[in-house]
């Protein structure tokens, strides 16, 4: 009978003792487990954190899957709970109780043969240590942090306002550094008006800027090709065309500047990359984040503000300005509906306007009685 992959028979030879067979076996569940997610046709970036997670919690533990206990379990979320720098966030521990549970689940199942293995070798066999009541449970849609939300309307221009300057101030000063501080404003800047992640928008090259044939004069600024989308777990970067909306039209004649003005200053022509160095290589995305920390600091905008805000905040004004929620996910590239209302925290102002249009709704139809209406 064939093995299906991931089946201890295919990495461990049978009736043969290893030197160090605790060792032997354990690598060769690694190894099995590893094909099992191969032949799923999961990336490589799924599966290699996920081994290196349970030889960190092998490691832990102190013993090895056959003798696993639920209780290694809740040690180790403990002191993932008391780590130095903090608590980790319910959402990343959760993400380590479903990969040892995955694991567990797979050396569980019969069909992989390792039960009988750990039986014939050590006398014992591995068993689920995963159990509701010892794991993080998924009871809120979002996880994050509260001090986190969308940017106001004043705290957007008050960045882009600190961008500007900072260009300026840069520019006169002879001091170099002006083009890089014109491509980080521009870049902070299509952030928040396509609402891209911080990836998608680091890996944008000059390809990816397409037009819209409804608004000809956008030239080949009317639209962005994503090509690399926050994917589902194991798949494929999911891709997604995000229009220019006409509230914030004023990103194109930015854009314009920076691809066909500023960029070939750097003799960037052969590279694909639409923000380059001033060494002609990619921005990355650990760089913008600690120049967007800098300018938010210089800017005096709150430290709860990340870069990953202004996509909330591009959500949330598409809301304010009417578009349909629809049409809103498809934007940001959301698989559903319910992670885009996650997203979406109007503001006072529009809750008040809102309000004012309904009540001019429901009490501008009738008339007004008249005097002597009113004195009956």
């Amino acid at each position: 009978m064939a093995k299906i992959p991931g089946s201890a028979g295919l990495v461990l030879v049978e009736g043969v003792r290893y030197l160090d067979e605790p060792v032997a076996v354990f690598e060769g569940m690694l190894t099995g487990w590893e094909n099992q997610q191969q032949s799923r046709l999961l990336a490589s970036t799924t599966i290699v954190p996920r081994v290196a997670l349970v030889r960190r919690f092998t490691e832990f533990a102190g013993s090895y899957p056959w003798a696993w206990t639920a209780a290694d379990i809740e040690d180790f979320t403990v002191s993932l709970t008391s780590e130095t720098g903090g608590r980790l966030a319910p959402a990343t521990i959760r993400g380590y109780h479903l990969v040892l549970r995955m694991f567990c689940d797979y050396l569980t199942d019969p069909r992989y043969e390792w039960l009988r293995q750990c039986r014939d070798r050590f006398g014992q066999i591995p068993s689920q240590v995963c159990h509701e009541w010892n794991t993080v449970a998924h009871l809120a849609d979002y996880e994050g942090r509260p001090g986190r939300r969308p940017f106001s309307y004043d705290e957007v221009q008050q960045l882009f306002d600190c961008l500007d300057n900072r260009v300026e101030r840069i520019a006169t000063s002879g001091r170099k550094g002006a083009l890089a501080a014109l491509r980080d404003a521009q870049m902070i800047k299509t952030a928040y008006a396509y609402g891209l992640r911080r990836n998608e928008l680091c890996r944008l090259e000059l390809v990816d800027l397409r037009p819209n044939p409804h608004v000809s004069e956008w030239g080949t600024y009317g639209s962005l090709h994503v090509r690399y989308g926050k994917a589902t777990r194991g798949s494929a970067p999911r891709r997604r065309t995000v229009l220019t909306v006409p509230e914030f039209d004023w990103v194109v004649p930015g854009m314009r500047q920076w691809v066909e003005q500023a960029r070939p200053i750097l003799n960037a022509a052969d590279h694909p990359a639409l923000w380059v160095t001033e060494r002609l290589t990619r921005v990355d995305g650990g760089f913008l984040e600690r120049r967007f920390s800098r300018i938010r600091a210089e800017a005096g905008l709150s430290a709860d503000l990340t870069l990953h805000c202004l996509r909330h905040s591009y959500v949330t004004h598409l809301i304010e300005f009417g578009y349909p929620e629809r049409f809103v996910q498809e934007q940001v590239g959301h698989h559903y509906a319910s992670t885009t209302a996650i997203y979406a925290s109007v503001s006072n102002d529009f809750t008040k306007q809102t309000l004012r249009t309904a009540l001019h709704r429901v009490y501008a139809r009738a008339p007004k009685p008249t005097t002597t209406e009113a004195n009956r």
